[in-house]
């Protein structure tokens, strides 16, 4: 091989390594380009994404008023059943006494 039959071999190596170097690229961007669907379909999952999270934020912020509202109640209602128990017991004691003085006087 002479010299100038090398230098066109390195030539053709060189121009075939290009060419596959671009055809590679070519198939990278091909394959990796973002289309304009692809953009308003992330916007529409991003716009979707952000009404579930004020949902979210919606539906805690109701579960935390309605958690203090009737730990409120059950705390009014748990006064309420002590002073009717106090009175119940009162009245049981009251009914008590006077039974007694009832049959002491009967007797």
């Amino acid at each position: 091989m002479n010299r100038t039959e090398f230098v066109i071999a390195i030539a053709v190596i060189l121009f075939v390594a290009f060419v596959l170097g671009w055809f590679a690229s070519w198939l990278v961007y091909r394959f990796s380009r973002v289309t304009t669907s692809d953009v308003a379909e992330l916007e529409d999952m991003a716009k979707s994404l952000h009404e579930a999270e004020e949902q979210r934020d919606e539906a805690i912020t109701y579960l935390q008023y309605r958690e203090q509202e009737l730990s409120t109640k059950l705390s009014q209602t748990e006064a309420e059943l002590k002073a009717t128990m106090d009175g119940l017991r009162e009245a049981r004691q009251e009914a008590s006494e006077l039974r007694g003085y009832i049959e002491s006087l009967n007797a």
